[in-house]
């Protein structure tokens, strides 16, 4: 198969686009034959490198996939589809899938009790094993989802995980309620588009946050009650005044310290912040007297369960979410895909097109 591997750890010149070992179906896996793959920032630090993190080399990335199913594994069998209750769904080659980006072992406490997320084994897609930069990736069966027909592929893999990860953030991190006024920092990433959706149908008051005319646009597009143009304006400030300086129930945050001080300020008293990420670095820091005197909460949340997911999907198919696509780019040209990425200019997901 083709893939795009790098071999070492530097600048997006590092990705190839070469020829691959296929995968191998084994007991409880399917091999998917991938049509579109959506990029994420963990693909870009991949690449670059981790602190005390090993990745196999060459590696492939890619953690949110969609395609049709080219080969089914032993001992797989029928599973429940998501998008109809209780329709139970054969595996079969040629069935078109999204592919959930969490991977656990199925078997420990956590996993058992729905909080597979929390499973000591837990990897993401593409992480510690081959990812969607290829014509073909092997994952667990139980991660497939099945596609309804009028979602196409594109759609499909921009939704898994920043839709995961901001239903995740808001339901079982901010236990989120229509009462709410949610900010939801840089709404043009992928999680803040997603979470700027899911709060909205959940009748929330959603203020965003974005840097420039267009992204701004976008985002009141998107249905943003409210935006603020960080490039020019002081969010927490501006968003007192667009509370009556109360401030927000809820503050979805991911980009760490460039955001982090404006979103605490930002807060109402009682107030709870939810970060999943820290794209401009985590050394940020917290006056604890506000922590306790204001009775905030803060929560940290990575992923989500299965369920989430889910549950997600079954607003995307019912067409309640519209996951933004960016733009497109054919697999063979990652490295720009890369690049367009690491210039915070998207709006959306970037998706390659295999």
């Amino acid at each position: 198969m083709k893939a795009v591997r790098f071999h070492a750890h530097g600048g997006p010149d590092v990705l190839t686009y070469e020829d691959a070992p296929d995968p191998i179906a084994r007991p409880g896996t399917v091999v998917v034959r991938v049509q579109a793959c959506a990029l994420n920032h963990l693909d870009l630090w991949q690449r670059r490198g981790l602190d005390r993190v090993s990745l196999p080399m060459p590696h492939i990335s890619g953690a949110d996939i969609a395609g049709t199913i080219a080969e089914v594994g032993p001992e797989v069998g029928p599973r429940v589809g998501p998008h109809v209750s209780n329709d139970v769904t054969d595996l079969a080659a040629g069935q078109r899938v999204m592919v959930q980006p969490g991977l656990s072992c199925g078997r420990c406490a956590a996993c058992l009790s729905g909080q597979d997320h929390r499973c000591p084994k837990y990897d993401v897609l593409g992480y510690q094993s081959d990812g969607g930069y290829a014509e073909l990736v092997a994952v667990p069966a139980a991660n497939l989802i099945p596609l309804p027909d009028h979602v196409d592929v594109v759609t499909a893999a921009a939704f898994p995980l920043t839709f995961l990860t901001a239903w995740h953030m808001l339901y079982a991190g901010a236990h989120l309620t229509p009462a709410d006024t949610v900010l939801v920092v840089a709404a043009g990433s992928g999680v803040g588009q997603a979470a700027v959706q899911i709060a909205k149908v959940a009748r929330a008051r959603v203020i965003a946050t974005a840097r420039g005319d267009d992204k701004c646009a976008r985002a009141t597009a998107l249905g943003a009650d409210a935006v603020i143009d960080s490039a020019r304006e002081d969010v927490s400030k501006r968003v007192k005044a667009l509370t009556a300086g109360r401030g927000v129930d809820v503050v979805i945050e991911h980009v760490g310290v460039a955001t982090w001080d404006a979103s605490v300020r930002s807060l109402a008293k009682g107030g709870r912040l939810v970060t999943c990420g820290a794209t401009t670095g985590f050394d940020a820091s917290l006056d604890l007297r506000h922590l306790f005197a204001r009775q905030l909460t803060f929560v940290g949340s990575y992923m989500g369960a299965k369920a989430d997911l889910l549950q997600a999907a079954a607003g995307f198919f019912r067409g309640l979410f519209s996951p933004v696509v960016d733009s497109t780019f054919p697999l063979r040209d990652a490295a720009d895909a890369h690049r367009r990425l690491e210039s915070g200019r998207q709006f959306g997901k970037i998706v390659l097109i295999v």
